[in-house]
């Protein structure tokens, strides 16, 4: 009788822990939303990167923003719960004195696909640039940037460049 309890006792215990799964942790290291890519390249050598300096960019509806100084690379998010992102790219724009600003529009249009990376941690979006009007420049008298390529139209990871900007 002993023999049988131990035995269906050892089973349970086994079948238990055949049945756990591993904890219910986001890795440190997973991929989540990227964000969008983007290098900046001299206008007049297109293939020669060129920092920006004292850029802020923010979200058109948002006061506060993000400020890049000697850098050719920037990632900036775009909205998840939308279909269009518009940023404002501010030369100047990271410093003091506001009279010298100069604030050039861009909107990224996309299309949004949610993929899921496992139970403890959910869901990721990823992007996908429109091919006709992925990204738009809104001109006007005194733009800074000159020219916009799409180089990778699908933002699924941060290890690739998704646009280039010509200044």
């Amino acid at each position: 009788m002993k023999k049988i309890v131990f035995i269906t006792l050892s089973l349970l215990l086994a079948v238990s822990f055949w049945n756990c799964e591993k904890d219910d942790i986001c890795a440190e290291g997973t991929p989540t939303t990227p964000r969008v890519i983007i290098e900046f390249y001299d206008d007049a050598n297109p293939t020669v990167l060129k920092n920006v300096t004292n850029l802020k960019v923010t979200e058109s509806v948002q006061t506060e923003g993000f400020a890049f100084n000697g850098v050719s690379k920037i990632q900036v998010p775009l909205r998840t719960n939308d279909i269009q992102t518009i940023l404002h790219f501010t030369a100047n724009g990271d410093d003091s004195d506001i009279t010298n600003d100069n604030l050039d529009e861009i909107t990224f249009n996309y299309a949004t696909q949610e993929v899921y990376i496992s139970r403890a941690c959910g869901y990721k979006m990823t992007f996908q640039l429109n091919t006709t009007d992925g990204t738009v420049l809104t001109t006007d008298t005194n733009n800074w940037i000159q020219n916009i390529v799409i180089s990778q139209p699908n933002i699924e990871n941060e290890n690739e460049i998704h646009v280039k900007i010509y200044f």
